[in-house]
């Protein structure tokens, strides 16, 4: 999820940036493409939704934010006496089915072989390779806290072979991404995805929402380290058929940062 919050709807605090929350945003890119996952440290603050960029040394914050915006003031209250870091790559309509738009797959081999995961690795490398984020002159050590995860309409909407897929394709991008932070019990928070029935011939944006949404109660079943945040349940969608309305982006954040907070006191008891 990159996020299709309006900033111009935001109120304080969430409409100023946060200086003491950073944020690494790595630029979104389709697959096939270079630059993707470059990034640099700033303050948590609107812009990191959709249409943001980044160079790599200088960030083009955009008019839009995503969960980030809430997670981040959310999370700063839970810990107020940690440094919070945030690294964020996103990049809408993706999917974790092979084949499916820009996506996730890990073994993906069409063109140059680059997709959404290499950009995700990228973003992942360049965040954790920058020793000060905070510029005080002092170098800084990330510990991974957990993942948050939000995405699935596309593989809901694309077939119903896809949808079928879902549930061993995120226990293989959640496995993938754990080890790439060296973090094999690391905390996991999914978004369950919800329909808008914003469709004139049955009513249905995703034909096969069930199985994704089936697929993501099972991970966290599974999964002592998962929750999935069912929030999003209540929410009203865009007239796009797809994306939900700002308030509901930091209601959605927060849900997120209590379920990490929720998943670090329980994660790994019944291991």
């Amino acid at each position: 999820m990159a996020g299709y919050g309006n900033n111009a709807e935001l109120n304080a605090p969430y409409n100023a940036p946060l200086p003491e929350v950073r944020m690494f945003n790595g630029n979104p890119a389709g697959d096939f493409s270079k630059g993707g996952g470059r990034g640099m440290w700033d303050s948590l603050q609107p812009g990191f939704g959709r249409k943001f960029k980044s160079s790599g040394k200088e960030n083009m914050h955009s008019a839009f934010f995503g969960p980030e915006v809430g997670f981040g003031h959310r999370i700063a209250e839970l810990y107020p006496d940690q440094n919070i870091a945030i690294i964020k790559y996103a990049l809408g309509g993706s999917a974790l089915g092979y084949g499916v738009g820009n996506n996730w797959y890990p073994d993906y081999r069409r063109g140059n072989g680059i997709n959404q995961y290499d950009h995700a690795l990228t973003t992942l490398r360049q965040a954790f390779a920058e020793r000060d984020i905070d510029g005080d002159g002092e170098a800084d050590t990330l510990i991974p806290a957990g993942i948050i995860w939000m995405q699935g309409e596309s593989d809901a909407y694309d077939s119903e072979i896809v949808a079928n897929q879902y549930l061993q394709n995120l226990k293989n991008i959640m496995a993938l991404l754990r080890a790439a932070l060296r973090a094999p019990d690391l905390p996991v928070v999914v978004g369950k995805i919800t329909d808008s029935h914003n469709d004139p011939e049955d009513g249905l944006r995703m034909n096969w929402g069930h199985i994704v949404q089936q697929a993501q109660r099972v991970f966290e079943q599974e999964d002592v380290c998962a929750d999935l945040v069912t929030v999003t349940e209540t929410f009203k969608h865009l007239d796009d058929g797809w994306h939900y309305n700002s308030a509901d982006y930091i209601t959605l954040g927060k849900a997120f940062a209590e379920s990490i907070r929720k998943l670090e006191k329980g994660c790994g008891t019944a291991q």
